[in-house]
């Protein structure tokens, strides 16, 4: 399966609603990361951008799921790109200690 990161664009601004749909979007995220569809998230620390690694068999398919974040309808601004290497810390095996 490839791996995608989907960078995307905030409001500069947060009304009541935005606010309030937060909880729901991180629970579906947080369902996603379980799952295994998502690899990471982040958002910056002026809450101005974020990005989403994901799993899936092509770009439609993570535009799918994005389509249903909680926060979709809210964003300014996505971007979807495959990703040709993708390695992280969490994604190796654990070292392995001889204690």
């Amino acid at each position: 399966m490839a791996v995608f990161v989907v960078s995307l664009r905030l409001p500069e601004s947060f009304d009541e609603e935005f606010v309030s749909t937060i909880p729901r979007h991180r629970a579906f995220i947080n369902s996603l990361i379980e799952e295994n569809i998502v690899v990471a998230y982040a958002i910056s620390a002026d809450r101005s951008r974020g990005w989403v690694t994901m799993h899936g068999p092509d770009a439609d398919t993570v535009r799918g799921v994005v389509e249903q974040f909680p926060l979709f309808r809210f964003l300014e601004q996505v971007e979807i790109d495959e990703l040709f290497v993708f390695d992280s810390g969490a994604s190796r095996l654990p070292k392995i200690s001889l204690n």
